[in-house]
């Protein structure tokens, strides 16, 4: 049972075999909360990493699978079957078993992008799921506390009206050629299966995402320059990209996977008339909060928090003590399980969805094209 006296939810997962980081993750995030019992999987198409995967994770070995497509309908079947799946597999095997699970009535937990093409995450946005079956896409920096004290603030007017908005995520890893050895780095930089961003969709949606999410300002167009620096790779691995925002903000967007001494240096900073504010997620703990004319106020994770934001924070230790990459992770999940059963109507609007998945699509798209004309404006609508 989970903490709170609920039954926990039957999970399935599909992707994150041996050595796959973001299985494992997901893994991690469905379990801390106690909401969720993993019990299915089809880890890998090959029948003995799947098999050896499953084991080591304890499923039952009736219950590992090498189809998304037999896991789906053995499921469905069984009178114990799994009630939501996770996908955590490479962005071109996002579709098909997204569609799969639907159809099925499984609810589904999909990392993003949503899909490899826009075309498939309008088929997939079109889809008529069995049985009201739900959908959440783990733009998992949405679910941390501060985030969603953030949001907050931007709708109270605490921050009056909205001029700048400033997102960056640089990280490093890819600076050299990647090798067949690095599956991480292989199939990112694989058109076939990453699709038609590089470091855009990789970590440019989730900077996108962050951006929108706490502003709540939806994008008019874009002016993107997409640029491969590592020589003979076909994918872009630095972006900058201007947004020009419905009301009259504007944003500035930079994504980098060559950006030699950053790991992972994702900072949203928002500016309005009357004041600001500056979050970075190597340090998500601790906000910045400034009105214009007085002195930067330092906001803390679970300390003198007031507003309507507490009452989805997720907050499990007291202020002091660090919560990161990993809690904010489990919010969604937790979140996502309130709604499964029934119970998450203070979550709706939070949780990212399937229609936030296909603007992250339009928003790669557009860039995509805007950089392929020398930066021409762009608008999301017309892609």
């Amino acid at each position: 049972m989970a903490e709170n006296g609920a039954k926990r939810i039957r999970l399935g997962m599909v992707g994150g075999g041996t050595g796959a980081f973001i299985g494992y993750v997901h893994r991690v995030a469905a379990r801390i909360d106690g909401d969720y019992d993993l019990v299915a999987g089809a880890l890998s198409s090959r029948p003995d990493v799947a098999l050896e995967s499953g084991r080591n994770i304890g499923l039952a070995d009736d219950r590992i699978y090498t189809s998304y497509e037999e896991m789906a309908k053995a499921e469905a079947a069984r009178p114990d079957g799994i009630e939501a799946v996770s996908i955590v597999t490479p962005n071109h095997m996002h579709y098909g078993p997204a569609k799969a699970f639907l159809e099925a009535g499984i609810h589904v937990i999909c990392d993003k992008p949503i899909t490899s093409t826009l075309e498939d995450a309008r088929k997939l946005a079109a889809i008529k799921p069995k049985n009201g079956a739900r959908f959440l896409l783990t733009h998992n920096y949405t679910g941390f506390p501060l985030i969603r004290q953030a949001r907050e603030l931007v709708a109270s007017g605490a921050l009056g009206k909205i001029r700048v908005i400033q997102v960056e995520y640089p990280q490093d890893w890819l600076t050299e050629p990647t090798t067949d050895d690095n599956k991480q780095a292989s199939w990112r930089t694989d058109p076939a299966r990453s699709g038609a961003g590089g470091a855009i969709g990789d970590i440019g949606t989730h900077a996108y995402n962050l951006a929108r999410f706490v502003s709540d300002l939806k994008t008019d167009s874009v002016s993107a320059d997409l640029t491969s620096f590592v020589e003979g790779r076909q994918l872009d691995d630095n972006v900058h990209i201007m947004l020009r925002f419905e009301g009259g903000a504007k944003g500035m967007l930079w994504a980098s996977q060559v950006a030699v001494g950053c790991e992972n240096g994702l900072q949203l900073r928002v500016y309005g008339d009357k004041g600001g504010i500056e979050w970075r997620q190597d340090n998500p703990n601790y906000m910045w909060f400034t009105e214009f004319g007085k002195p930067r106020q330092l906001l803390t994770r679970g300390g003198a928090i007031s507003g309507d934001a507490a009452s989805t924070m997720n907050v499990r230790i007291p202020a002091g003590h660090p919560e990161g990459y990993l809690e904010a992770f489990a919010t969604l999940y937790s979140q996502f399980a309130a709604v499964i059963r029934g119970e998450g109507a203070a979550y709706e609007g939070l949780l990212p969805t399937l229609a936030d998945g296909v603007e992250g699509m339009e928003f790669i798209m557009a860039s995509v094209q805007s950089s392929q004309n020398d930066g021409k404006w762009t608008k999301l609508s017309a892609v």
